[in-house]
C-alpha cells in the first residue's frame, strides 16, 4: 500500500500490528491466569472488536455509552466505572454491566438496594486510592494529592461496606511493571487485610505492556505472586497497550508560510481537534522521515487548520524541503488520539481505515458535513 493512495486526512490502523499486541496480552493473560480487558477510553474502534474478542476478556466502560458499546459489540457485560453515576441512567447502565465500580462509598450506598433488587447478578467494587504517585504529569496522575478519584483508607473508617466483592485501583499511566510493583506495596499495606474476603481486584489501566523494553516476565511474576497470596481474580484494563504503535495519521501539506524566518507547513489536520494530547500533555508525536531540529537541514513547524493560534507543533527537520502536496505521517496515532477528536472549527474529521493483513486498505468511515452539523442541532 502506497501512502499516496490513502485518502487524506485518515487514521490508518494496521491489522497485523494490532494482532501482535493482542497476542502478547493474551500471553500475559494465560501465563499469569488473569483477565485483561480493553479500556474504551483509550481504544474504542469497534470495527476491530471481532479480533479483540478472540484475545481479551471484555472491556471497561466509563459511561453509559461505553457500557452499551461493550454489550453490543464486545458481546459481554462491561466492567463499568464512573466518577459518579447519573441517577436517570443507572437502570440502563446495569443492563449493560457485569461489574460496577464506585468512586465513593456514598455512591455505592446510594445504589446498593437498586443493585440488590436487580434481576441479574452484578459484582460491585469500591475504587480505592493507594496514595502512591508514580506518574510525573499531574494531568494524568490519578494519585495526585487531593485526587477526586478513589477512596483513601481513612475514609473507610475500618469497615468494608456490606456487599462489596472487589477493590479497584488505577494509579498508572503508560507505566512499567516496576511502577505497578511500587503501587502494590502501598495498596497491600493499606487494603491487604480485606483481600482474603474479596473475589477480585481490578488493577486499572496504564500498564504499557506492549511498549518495547517492557519487562513482561517481571509483570507475570508480580501477578502470579499476588494471586497466590490472596486467591483473588486479577483484572487489568490497559488502554494504550492494546493499540500501542498500531497505526498512523496520514495528512497532507496544504501551504507553507514564513514569519520571522520560521517556516510552518500547514496540513489538513488540527492538533487541537485531532491530536489534543500534543497540546495538553504536551506530547510530541513522531513524524515519519523527520527528526528534532538539526542545523543546516530544512526545518518547519507543523501547523493545523484551525484558527487557534497555538494549533501547531514546534520544529522538525527533514532531509529535503517540504513541498505543498507532500504527505505527512504522524506515527502511533490510534490509541487515545482517535477517541479524543472533535469537530472544532468545522475542520474535516479524518477518515478511518484499516490496513488489512492481506495488504488491502479498507475504508471504514468517511466523515461528512452531516456529522459536524448533527452534533449541535
Amino acid at each position: 500500500m502506497k501512502i499516496i493512495d490513502i485518502p487524506s486526512p485518515c487514521f490508518v490502523l494496521e491489522e497485523a500490528l494490532l494482532r501482535k499486541n493482542l497476542e502478547l496480552l493474551q500471553h500475559v493473560q494465560k501465563e499469569a491466569d488473569i483477565d485483561i480487558i480493553v479500556a474504551f477510553k483509550g481504544f474504542s474502534m469497534w470495527s476491530t472488536f471481532p479480533m479483540l474478542r478472540q484475545y481479551l476478556k471484555g472491556a471497561t466502560a466509563s459511561s453509559l455509552h461505553e457500557a452499551r458499546l461493550c454489550y453490543e459489540e464486545m458481546k459481554t457485560g462491561a466492567h463499568t466505572y464512573m466518577a459518579a453515576y447519573i441517577p436517570h441512567q443507572f437502570d440502563e447502565v446495569m443492563q449493560y454491566s457485569s461489574h460496577l465500580s464506585f468512586n465513593s462509598i456514598q455512591q455505592y450506598v446510594t445504589y446498593r438496594d437498586i443493585i440488590n433488587n436487580y434481576s441479574e447478578k452484578i459484582s460491585c467494587a469500591i475504587r480505592v486510592n493507594p496514595e502512591c504517585a508514580v506518574v510525573d504529569t499531574d494531568l494524568y496522575n490519578p494519585a495526585v494529592a487531593g485526587s477526586r478519584l478513589g477512596e483513601t483508607i481513612d475514609n473507610f473508617r475500618g469497615k468494608l461496606p456490606e456487599g462489596i466483592e472487589g477493590l479497584h485501583f488505577h494509579a498508572l499511566c503508560e507505566s512499567s511493571s516496576y511502577d505497578l510493583e511500587k503501587v502494590l506495596v502501598s495498596f497491600e499495606e493499606k487494603f491487604g487485610h480485606w483481600l482474603p474476603q474479596l473475589k477480585w481486584v481490578n488493577m486499572g489501566g496504564g500498564h504499557l505492556i506492549t511498549r518495547k523494553g517492557y519487562d513482561v516476565s517481571h509483570l507475570i511474576n508480580i501477578l502470579k505472586k499476588f494471586k497466590a497470596k490472596y486467591n483473588v481474580q486479577i483484572i487489568l484494563e490497559p488502554g494504550s497497550a492494546v493499540a500501542w504503535e498500531t497505526g498512523f495519521l496520514r495528512a497532507t501539506v496544504l501551504d507553507i508560510v514564513e514569519n520571522k524566518n520560521i517556516k510552518t507547513a500547514i496540513c489538513d489536520i488540527s492538533f487541537t481537534a485531532h491530536m489534543p494530547d500534543c497540546l495538553e500533555m504536551p506530547y510530541r508525536p513522531k513524524i515519519r522521515g523527520a527528526s528534532d531540529p538539526v542545523a543546516d537541514k530544512p526545518t518547519y513547524r507543523i501547523g493545523g487548520m484551525s484558527c487557534l493560534s497555538g494549533d501547531y507543533i514546534d520544529e522538525y527537520s527533514f532531509d529535503k524541503p517540504i513541498e505543498i502536496g507532500d504527505p505527512i505521517i504522524f506515527e502511533d496515532m490510534i490509541h487515545y488520539t482517535m477517541v479524543k477528536t472533535t469537530t472544532f472549527n468545522g475542520v474535516g474529521h479524518p477518515s478511518i481505515a484499516i490496513l488489512r493483513e492481506s495488504g488491502e486498505l479498507e475504508l471504514i468511515r468517511k466523515f461528512e458535513y452531516e456529522d459536524f452539523k448533527n452534533r449541535l442541532s
